[in-house]
């Protein structure tokens, strides 16, 4: 993977390298340090979570594996013929994703799950690339609104001209397309504020957006 695309020994953001230094000497064996995107690397679907988190992404090196959120994300994602498996343990336990890519808009764990808007515009470069190495044919699936305004910032557009909803779907300057879809936290899921249902309705919304295309 291209330095643009990601760096492994990114310190870019002080608040969140210091914080990494003290997640790892607490949990020596956990990655705590910027995760990298997983999937296929020619993908027409490219999902944008928000960033690691502690006990997921942060200590496995893969988004949304080994946490509360990755469980309907990656059960979705096979029920779709994306992914091989319908669970994501671990960066080892061969899960390959087809015409499907995952990554975040921040690449490293913030403290309290809340990255500042300084880290996103930071770490959007990265996003950025991302994003140009995309076929033309291809749809973003933003998740939560924090992934939705990185993903407009990062085509240089202003996030007020694309509201983030549920289900919205936004035409982009590129062509492609940016969906939407609440964040499959473990708030948002166990409220009900997300329901699989829900889930499903904004992948088949992709499904028809890349069939057309």
């Amino acid at each position: 993977m291209s330095s643009a695309l990601f760096d492994p020994d990114c310190r870019r953001c002080p608040r969140l390298a210091d914080f990494l230094d003290e997640v790892k000497q607490r949990h020596p064996d956990y990655h705590a340090r910027p995760v990298p995107s997983f999937g296929d690397p020619r993908a027409r679907l490219l999902i944008v979570g928000l960033a690691p988190g502690m006990h997921g992404a942060n200590a496995s090196g893969r988004p949304f594996t080994g946490d509360h959120a990755g469980i309907l994300l990656y059960e979705t994602l096979h029920a779709f013929g994306y992914g091989s498996r319908p669970l994501s343990e671990s960066a080892r336990d061969g899960l390959k994703l087809k015409d499907c890519r995952i990554t975040n808009a921040v690449k490293c764990l913030p403290p309290g799950n809340k990255p500042e808007l300084a880290e996103v515009k930071t770490c959007n470069a990265f996003l950025r690339a991302e994003l140009a190495e995309l076929p033309k044919d291809a749809v973003v699936l933003a998740l939560g609104k924090i992934a939705h305004d990185a993903v407009v910032r990062a085509l240089e557009q202003k996030p007020g001209q694309y509201r983030f909803g549920h289900g919205a779907r936004h035409r982009l300057p590129t062509g492609q397309w940016l969906l939407d879809s609440y964040h499959c936290s473990r708030y948002n899921t166990q409220t009900r504020r997300l329901t699989p249902e829900m889930f499903r309705e904004v992948f088949e919304q992709a499904r028809e957006l890349l069939a057309a295309m």
